[in-house]
C-alpha cells in the first residue's frame, strides 16, 4: 500500500486539501498520512487542528514551528525549527510521497526536508504568481524540489514547464477548491445565521487582509487604507477572519480588533470560520475584500465579486469580478459600489456554473495511484525556435 503524507499548515490550505485527503483514505490502494504544522496548533490563531481530528483524520504527526515573533528573524527561525521536525516526522513516518500545497514557508520547510530524505513530493497549485509577497518565491522552489505537479490553469502547467520540469509530470486538474465549493451543500439563511452564531444584515462583506510582504507601506500602513475605506460604509454586516502568521500579521490583526471592537454590532471578527462555514459565508456575501487567494479563486467560483486590495495577489488569473485596487480609500470605496451592481452580481453568478464542472481530487487520486516516481528527477529544456 502506498503511503502519502498530506502536510497541512493554515485554515484555507486544509479547506483545499480535505476532498483529496478523503479520496486518498478512502482508497484502498492507499494510507493516508496527516501531519500538521504552523497555525494549526496555535490557540491565537484558532487551533484549527481540532477541525481536522473532527473531520474524522487521524493525525500521523505534529510539527510545532511557529515563534511568537513573525518579525523577519521570528519568520526565518521558524522556517529552520520547520525543517528540523519535518525531517524528524518523515524518519518516523517513512512516506512514499508527501503532498504539498500552494506557497507558505511551513510547505518550504517540508519540501526541504523531504527532498534531502529522497522524499518525493507532489506539489498543487504550482506556476501562479503572487508578485506583491515572498511567497512567489516560495512557490516555485518548491516546483523546482517536487517530482509531481497538479495545477489549476493550462498557464500555469505551461510556467511550470517552463521551469524545467517534465510536461508528463504536470497535470492540469483544475482549482483544488471545486470540490469543496461542489460536493456539499452550502448552508444559507437562518441555518447559516445559527452557525455563524449573529445575524447578518445586508449588504454582507467577508474581510481577510494578509500583510503584503514586500511592499514599500508598513503593515500598518496596509491595513489602515483598507480599515479607512470601510469607515462610515453603510454597509450591514462586515465579517473579518483573522491574519496568517506572516511578517506583520500581529499588526493587522491588532488594527482589525480595534476596529471591530469600536463599530460593535456591524463589524464582527472570526478567527477561523473553517472549511464549511466560510465558503457558506461568501456565497451569502455581496463582496469580498482584502488580498486573500480565496478571492482570486474560491469566490468567482461561488458567485461573488472580490475587491483585491494592494499586489499580494499580482500575477495570478483573475475573473472579471475581480476588482484591483491601490491602497487608497477612495479608490477602495469606489469598487465597494461596482460590487453592489446588479450586473456585477449576476456576471460572478455564471462564472459557477461554467467552472465548476469537475473533480480535481478524484483526478488527483487516480494519478497517485498509478505514478511511478524516477529515482532522479530530469530538466526539461523549452524547444529552441530557428536562429
Amino acid at each position: 500500500m502506498r503511503k502519502i503524507c498530506v502536510v497541512t499548515g493554515t485554515r484555507a490550505e486544509y479547506g483545499l486539501l480535505y476532498w483529496l485527503m478523503k479520496g486518498i483514505q478512502d482508497d484502498p490502494d492507499l494510507e493516508l498520512q496527516v501531519v500538521a504544522t504552523g497555525t494549526h496548533l496555535v490557540p491565537r490563531f484558532g487551533e484549527t487542528v481540532r477541525e481536522i481530528e473532527a473531520d474524522g483524520f487521524v493525525l500521523a504527526g505534529r510539527v510545532d514551528m511557529l515563534l511568537a515573533s513573525d518579525s523577519a528573524e521570528g519568520v526565518g527561525k521558524s522556517l529552520g525549527l520547520g525543517t528540523i521536525g519535518f525531517a524528524e516526522t518523515f524518519a518516523r513516518l517513512r512516506p512514499d510521497a508527501v503532498v504539498l500545497l500552494g506557497d507558505r514557508f511551513e510547505t518550504l520547510a517540508a519540501a526541504q526536508a523531504a527532498l534531502v530524505a529522497r522524499i518525493p513530493t507532489v506539489h498543487l497549485h504550482g506556476g501562479e504568481l503572487t508578485r506583491g509577497a515572498f511567497d512567489d518565491a516560495i512557490r516555485h522552489a518548491v516546483t523546482k524540489m517536487a517530482s509531481l505537479h497538479f495545477v489549476a490553469h493550462r498557464a500555469y502547467r505551461d510556467r511550470v514547464i517552463q521551469l524545467g520540469e517534465v510536461p508528463e509530470t504536470v497535470h492540469e486538474v483544475g482549482p483544488a477548491c471545486i470540490d469543496a465549493l461542489t460536493r456539499e451543500p452550502l448552508l444559507c439563511g437562518e441555518n447559516l445565521d445559527k452557525a455563524l452564531g449573529f445575524p447578518l444584515v445586508a449588504p454582507v462583506g467577508v474581510v481577510t487582509y494578509h500583510p503584503e510582504t514586500l511592499c514599500p507601506l508598513s503593515p500598518d500602513e496596509q491595513i489602515g487604507a483598507l480599515l479607512g475605506a470601510l469607515e462610515g460604509v453603510p454597509w450591514g454586516t462586515w465579517v473579518f477572519t483573522g491574519s496568517n502568521a506572516d511578517t506583520g500579521g500581529t499588526c493587522v490583526r491588532e488594527q482589525t480588533l480595534a476596529f471591530c471592537a469600536r463599530h460593535g454590532e456591524r463589524c464582527r471578527f472570526v478567527e477561523s470560520l473553517g472549511r464549511r462555514l466560510y465558503p457558506a459565508l461568501v456565497a451569502a456575501s455581496d463582496v469580498v475584500l482584502g488580498n486573500s487567494s480565496s478571492g482570486i479563486l474560491e469566490a468567482p467560483l461561488l458567485g461573488t465579486p472580490t475587491v483585491n486590495v494592494g499586489d499580494r495577489q499580482k500575477g495570478r488569473l483573475r475573473s472579471p469580478s475581480v476588482l484591483d485596487v491601490p491602497f487608497d480609500v477612495g479608490r477602495i470605496r469606489e469598487a465597494l459600489s461596482c460590487c453592489l451592481d446588479p450586473a456585477m452580481k449576476e456576471q460572478a453568478r455564471r462564472q459557477r456554473e461554467e467552472a465548476c464542472l469537475r473533480s480535481p481530487a478524484a483526478e488527483m487520486v487516480r494519478i497517485l495511484r498509478t505514478w511511478k516516481p524516477s529515482g532522479t528527477k530530469g530538466f526539461y529544456d523549452l524547444p529552441r525556435g530557428r536562429d
